[in-house]
């Protein structure tokens, strides 16, 4: 328990993915200036995130892994530094394919049942293929995790970083909605005020770190 609860927390506060890591900031800044459109984007990466998360570490573990049994059936003969690179090679371009595939799911979806967060969302749609927050849960999950992780502790671990992403939108939201009706200097306008903030809120986020 106190691992998951360390997963939880660390993901969603401690490390967040945007505020922390400074990942995933091109949707964050442009889908940030509507909140229905920030939780929609939030729950796309949220969804995104979590399933990739268990495609991932299921494709790693048993097909891309040196050591994995698919790949080792496929390259017996071969020396184990040989399936070391054939598995850095095909890992990044098998992740990618995986995001790309669930993106274009959630694309079809949304267009379908909410036609309008899918006009709001725009092109930032269908850059979460691209989205290095996603990406980097995938190499969290499995190669660069500092301790093995379970499968479900992957899984956890993609959908904690999605709700982390998802309340880092909603939180920069909030602000921009209200900096809206305020009377902020031309200069600042638009982009550098909500960096400005971003600044700001990864400062007060600060204050959990130390917490696991």
């Amino acid at each position: 328990m106190e691992r998951l609860f360390a997963i939880i927390v660390g993901n969603i506060l401690v490390t967040n993915f945007v505020l922390a890591r400074f990942l995933g900031l091109c949707p964050f800044i442009g889908v940030s200036k509507k909140t229905s459109s920030a939780f929609g984007m939030g729950m796309a990466v949220t969804f995104v995130m979590t399933i990739a998360s268990f495609v991932s570490y299921l494709l790693y573990a048993y097909v891309l892994k040196a050591n994995a049994p698919m790949l080792v059936a496929l390259l017996g003969g071969e020396s184990e530094t040989a399936r070391r690179g054939l598995e850095t090679a095909l890992r990044t371009v098998s992740y990618i394919l995986v995001i790309a595939s669930l993106v274009q799911f959630v694309e079809m979806f949304l267009r379908k049942a909410a036609p309008a967060l899918y006009r709001a969302l725009g092109i930032y749609l269908p850059l979460i293929t691209t989205n290095c927050a996603v990406m980097g849960v995938a190499l969290l999950n499995t190669t660069d995790a500092p301790t093995p992780l379970a499968l479900g502790e992957a899984v956890l671990q993609g959908f904690c970083a999605g709700v982390g992403f998802t309340l880092a939108m909603l939180l920069m939201s909030g602000i921009r909605e209200r900096l809206e009706l305020m009377a902020v200097p031309k200069p600042l306008q638009g982009v550098p005020i909500a960096f400005v903030c971003t600044g700001l809120i990864a400062l007060a986020f600060l204050g959990f770190a130390g917490m696991v």
